[in-house]
């Protein structure tokens, strides 16, 4: 059985833990614990380690989700847990202070750690329907990276599915080339 890897990285309250949770076929190990840094985020619990959850596709591939820590504290695991990924699934949580500055942050950090396929999820659209979705797909013009982008519920399987479906996309279109 083949095993691959697909790792969920963003700030935290951008909904790493509830996607996978949303696609895991297993029980998701969750390494949550009372957060401590609510003038980042006023969330009860966040993230300390990583969470992990598995999917399997149609074929019997099953694929490890693992998902980051939000917190800048934590991003020593960043670079170990993105180790043999397929791809990178970066969240962004629309409704932050400054979501456009979280995406340059995280792309620019993942971008001397990783070297592969990035998909990038917008969640919390909902939360500020009068901010332009636009400003992501101006933002990665204007910087020249070329990212699938996705506005994205995190509660609905099939939108969190989108996500990995375009990171398995891409992996088979570069194998055809």
């Amino acid at each position: 059985m083949q095993r691959l890897k697909i790792v969920f990285s963003g700030p935290m309250g951008a909904g790493k833990t509830q996607a996978i949770a949303s696609l895991s076929d297993i029980p998701v190990v969750s390494t949550e614990a009372k957060n401590t840094d609510l003038q980042t985020n006023a969330k009860a619990l966040t993230t300390v380690g990583m969470d992990y959850g598995e999917l399997t596709l149609e074929g019997g591939a099953s694929i490890g989700l693992y998902g980051t820590p939000g917190q800048e504290r934590f991003n020593f695991i960043w670079p170990i847990l993105s180790q043999g990924a397929l791809g990178i699934i970066l969240l962004i949580d629309h409704s932050a202070a400054d979501p456009v500055a979280d995406l340059a942050n995280y792309l620019d950090t993942f971008s001397k750690i990783y070297h592969g396929r990035i998909v990038v999820g917008i969640s919390q659209v909902d939360k500020a329907p009068e901010r332009d979705f636009a400003i992501y797909r101006d933002w990665l013009a204007e910087h020249q990276k070329n990212l699938p982008i996705f506005p994205v519920d995190m509660r609905k399987r099939e939108d969190v599915l989108l996500l990995v479906d375009t990171i398995i996309a891409s992996l088979e279109l570069s194998e055809m080339a």
